[in-house]
């Protein structure tokens, strides 16, 4: 078994939702993404969520909906960008901003971490960025990013492509 640090995983079309904005009041989960959650955490992997989330910026929700539904869901603590795309902040993914500030605040070897994502051109571009092992799920967006939106994203290949979340975590848990 590889002696990852840490796990990081996306919000949107990777743990639930459509892959578009859905408010924490009303955003699910999808089946078995919980269980892959508290699966890591049993392993005794940290996980951190991370997610870029511009509607933050036109006041369609808070930082802080997104933390208290991330610690609801478990996870050990959330990296959040609330910036638009024309605000050109550092950690609006694919800048790997939010990898960077965790890797600091949690004294992690970013090249010993892993990244689930559904997004090749922000998720996967994040991860290659720091060294990071990556994931890609084929819910939300994943499947037209890795056919439709691949050339975007085309000089990095995941390390493991995964139907699903619990896929990941299988992939994670016997590597």
């Amino acid at each position: 078994m590889k002696d990852f640090q840490a796990v990081f995983i996306d919000r949107d079309g990777t743990i639930g939702g459509t892959g578009h904005f859905v408010h924490p009041s009303n955003f699910k989960q999808y089946e078995g993404a919980q269980e892959a959650i508290n699966r890591l955490k049993q392993a005794g992997y940290k996980v951190f969520a991370f997610t870029n989330q511009h509607r933050i910026s036109r006041s369609e929700a808070t930082i802080e909906d997104f933390r208290v539904e991330f610690e609801k869901y478990g996870f050990d603590d959330s990296f959040i960008c609330p910036h638009s795309e024309q605000d050109l902040c550092n950690c609006r993914k694919p800048k790997p901003g939010m990898l960077q500030e965790a890797a600091l605040k949690h004294q992690l070897d970013l090249s010993k971490c892993v990244v689930i994502g559904d997004v090749g051109d922000t998720d996967m571009l994040a991860a290659h960025a720091v060294g990071a092992t990556k994931i890609m799920v084929k819910t939300g967006w994943g499947a037209s990013s890795l056919s439709d939106y691949r050339h975007k994203w085309q000089e990095t290949e995941p390390d493991y492509i995964a139907e699903h979340i619990n896929d990941a975590v299988d992939w994670i848990l016997n590597t």
